[in-house]
């Protein structure tokens, strides 16, 4: 059998325009960029390959990349935008967030945090412009094994009802509305009032909104609260809980719902709890508990394996 006949990868050849251009990279480099690239490089020519663009649509390609980029500033990021749009935010999130069975999952911190939320004991309401409908929300943090965590740290922020956060009014809302800090108990309970969250559009008076609207998709996020959970020996948990009856749970533009983290919104109809926690009528309440997993040490078993392993 005839050897095959060896190709030269210094030409340029369409059949195998991948393997010429990764060719290039075998000096001395960053090992781990190199990957990257090639791979970027490997699903990218694939792609063109597939689509055959003419001309004009990668020129157009071209503008929406450098429209994209004319539209970031120092507090918007629009390519972080159209990573989100895309699913690949929520992916890369959960690729670096896989946690044992049990545990409470990850999804995206968002771009509305506000480091420095007012600290409030528990039965604080974080509601400080009156408008929306009541809800108390009650839960405890533990571990993987039932254990409470007394001491965690709950980082909560929403929007308003009218479906923007503070920051987006800052001469409409109070400052630090409908955020705030709470920490466990030494039961791992926490709870605070505030008011039912609503769904909200993301940012869409630039090329990633009018892509959107290309693709005949619409930019609404599900309506949620944000947690962030911390106690010292265990993994940060940053997550949504969502209501169930939100149109967009099932559309959420940036993929940021999962299964998992989708509340219960109920009407408040014990009294006993509604004259504890001083809840007006009608209320809502959210009972959810937070499960944090324990940071992995160089000399315990992977949790993430072990639960594969199940």
């Amino acid at each position: 059998m005839a050897n095959s006949p060896t190709v030269d990868l210094g030409y340029f050849d369409e059949s195998r325009s991948a393997d010429v251009v990764n060719a290039r990279m075998a000096g001395p480099g960053n090992e781990r960029l190199r990957v990257v690239i090639g791979a970027i490089v490997r699903h990218l020519h694939a792609a063109v390959n597939e689509i055959e663009p003419t001309h004009e649509e990668w020129l157009a390609a071209i503008q929406f990349l450098t429209d994209t980029g004319h539209m970031c500033t120092d507090w918007r990021q629009e390519f972080i935008l159209l990573s989100d749009i895309l699913g690949v935010t929520m992916l890369v999130d959960a690729i670096n967030h896989r946690r044992p069975s049990g545990a409470t999952p990850n999804t995206i911190l968002g771009p509305f945090y506000v480091a420095g939320a007012p600290e409030y004991p528990n039965g604080g309401n974080i509601n400080l412009d009156g408008k929306g409908e009541p809800t108390l929300i009650v839960g405890r943090v533990s571990d993987v094994d039932g254990n409470p965590v007394a001491g965690a740290r709950l980082d909560v922020w929403q929007t308003s009802n009218d479906g923007y956060y503070d920051v987006q009014q800052p001469d409409e809302q109070p400052a630090f509305n409908h955020r705030g800090v709470f920490q466990s108990d030494e039961d791992g309970r926490y709870w605070f009032k505030t008011v039912k969250p609503r769904f909200y559009p993301i940012p869409d008076d630039g090329p990633v909104g009018k892509l959107l609207r290309d693709i005949g998709r619409h930019p609404n996020r599900a309506a949620h609260l944000h947690f962030i959970v911390t106690a010292p020996g265990y993994e940060q948990v940053i997550t949504h809980i969502f209501t169930p009856d939100c149109p967009y749970l099932r559309e959420d533009t940036v993929f940021g719902v999962k299964a998992d983290l989708v509340a219960r919104f109920q009407p408040l109809e014990d009294p006993e709890m509604a004259r504890v926690h001083d809840m007006p009528s009608p209320s809502l309440v959210v009972e959810w508990d937070f499960v944090l997993a324990k940071i992995a040490t160089s000399d315990s078993p992977d949790p993430v394996l072990q639960s594969a392993a199940r």
